[in-house]
């Protein structure tokens, strides 16, 4: 008996000017978790908006349990049992979660009615289901991201879907709470619910992948079982090349301090932290999620207010009261959300490179428009971001490329700190290499970087120090020669201590 939900044959799809699919094939089997890889622009959004209904194809077939399908719209790919959770929620935060799994499809009283009882009672089943026991009458602004997520499934659940797209799941979300979604992906794969996942973590992959897809520039690359493959081999496939060091280190003599925190604390979360930062250094942040790690950055950046302690710069004591303090001293801030935090998503690549300084470009009183565009050009160029040209409107970048004009908007600015928060984030492995080369090239003029990051290996291959948290407190430091994933996972856990006195025994 054939076991295919779905098949995809010669997908191919234009826009103005781009070919982004051709003759694209993809295979997935009833309770399976089929993979999509591949870097950023290859082509798996518009091949999972084909599947979703949201785009037309131009060429190509798909066949939806060995049945031909014609025009996808989102209503018959509903119909169908393809269901998509994307990276950003479609969830209605003042709705409740009931409300939110049967928008636009309530169950109805004889009278026409909606049958609240019923509408609650079929959620906390679907809700239980999906691994989430709440009351369903919870808004959704009162969850979680994890328990949003579980929501989401609800919702596609509530559909009677036979395959569920998930978007970058695991993003914003704890161990913990990753470990749960893989244990609820699971139970959907033992009622042979399809599931293709879509991740830049290729460990996620290994551990709850059956077999993967990949994609590159616009083209099916290939599809293997995860059991034959291991990472670099995914790697091979995504970036067409091999990526000899994942992790390049420069090697810099480190300078004299650039930034101290002494004592620093604020009403909300921190307490008594200090640390230097040194020329030519690359200290990183370690720590589980509200730990403080992003706290600290806003603090220093001076979006948080300091309620005691001090930030010195370069032997001078500062007083950081915004952002602009910060600026003004040649600090800078990549945040953890650059759509929202760190670009101007409706500005031009120009605009958004020069903005951290624009009275370098001002010249009797007004802006030197040719000057600016010399200089975004620059930095386009310097730091490789792929677009059509500084006028493109920064929405329309990759992950990877957006990430690299905050980068240039704060080169512009001409920092002697720079602090990353996530540097990586929702970026595929080639864009990962091309960040960490920069980070290097940075050091290696000068610069001071603090880097706070979820992903221990980009921690581990990268810094020269890290410095771990736990609930507003820095817990432990290590230099490069001893870290350790299990030491930093204690220390952020609270259990340093412990861990060091059992480490001492075992030497002694």
């Amino acid at each position: 008996m054939d076991n295919t939900y779905l098949r995809m044959v010669n997908i191919s799809k234009s826009f103005p000017g781009v070919k982004a699919l051709s003759k694209v094939n993809l295979e997935v089997f009833c309770g399976e978790v089929h993979a999509l890889l591949g870097e950023n622009g290859a082509g798996k959004s518009t091949l999972l908006k084909i599947l979703a209904g949201a785009y037309a194809r131009d060429e190509g077939e798909i066949y939806i349990e060995g049945k031909a399908v014609g025009g996808l719209t989102p209503k018959l790919a509903e119909d169908l049992g393809i269901s998509i959770i994307y990276q950003e929620f479609t969830l209605l935060p003042y709705l409740s979660a009931a409300e939110n799994i049967f928008l636009g499809r309530q169950p109805r009283k004889k009278n026409g009615m909606i049958d609240w009882k019923t509408c609650y009672d079929e959620s906390r089943e679907l809700l239980l289901e999906a691994g989430l026991n709440i009351d369903p009458k919870t808004p959704v602004s009162r969850l979680k991201v994890a328990q949003q997520q579980m929501v989401e499934i609800a919702k596609a659940l509530s559909k009677k879907a036979k395959l569920i797209i998930m978007d970058e799941p695991s993003a914003a979300l704890t161990q913990k709470e990753i470990d749960h979604l893989f244990a609820v992906i699971q139970k959907l794969k033992s009622r042979q619910v399809a599931v293709i996942y879509v991740s830049h973590h290729l460990e996620e992959i290994k551990a709850i992948g059956d077999r993967i897809t990949v994609l590159r520039d616009g083209c099916y690359v290939g599809t293997a079982k995860v059991k034959d493959v291991e990472i670099p081999d995914m790697i091979r496939m995504m970036v067409g090349r091999e990526l000899a060091d994942m992790y390049p280190k420069a090697s810099v003599k480190i300078g004299k301090p650039v930034l101290s925190v002494r004592r620093l604390s604020t009403r909300d979360k921190l307490k008594d932290i200090s640390f230097t930062v040194h020329q030519g250094e690359i200290l990183g942040i370690a720590g589980l999620v509200g730990a403080g790690r992003t706290e600290l950055a806003r603090a220093v950046f001076g979006a948080d207010k300091i309620s005691s302690g001090e930030v010195e710069m370069d032997g001078k004591v500062l007083a950081v009261r915004s952002p602009r303090d910060a600026i003004a001293n040649r600090i800078g801030l990549v945040p953890e959300d650059r759509k929202n935090q760190g670009l101007v998503l409706m500005m031009d690549v120009r605009g958004n490179t020069t903005l951290a300084n624009l009275k370098k470009l001002v010249q009797w009183g007004k802006l030197n428009l040719k000057r600016e565009a010399e200089a975004a050009e620059d930095y386009r160029s310097r730091l490789h971001i792929v677009t059509p040209g500084i006028n493109e409107t920064v929405s329309n970048l990759s992950g990877g490329n957006q990430q690299k004009v905050v980068l240039g908007k704060w080169l512009f600015a001409d920092c002697r700190l720079l602090i990353i928060d996530e540097p990586t984030r929702g970026i595929d492995v080639g864009a990962k290499v091309e960040i960490y080369e920069l980070v290097k090239t940075l050091v290696e003029k000068g610069m001071a970087i603090l880097i706070i990051s979820s992903e221990m290996p980009e921690l581990m291959g990268i810094c020269d120090r890290i410095l771990v948290m736990h609930e507003g407190e820095i817990t432990g430091e290590l230099a490069r020669d001893a870290f350790d994933e299990e030491t930093i996972m204690a220390f952020a856990a609270g259990q340093g201590r412990e861990k060091e006195r059992s480490n001492a025994e075992k030497k002694g």
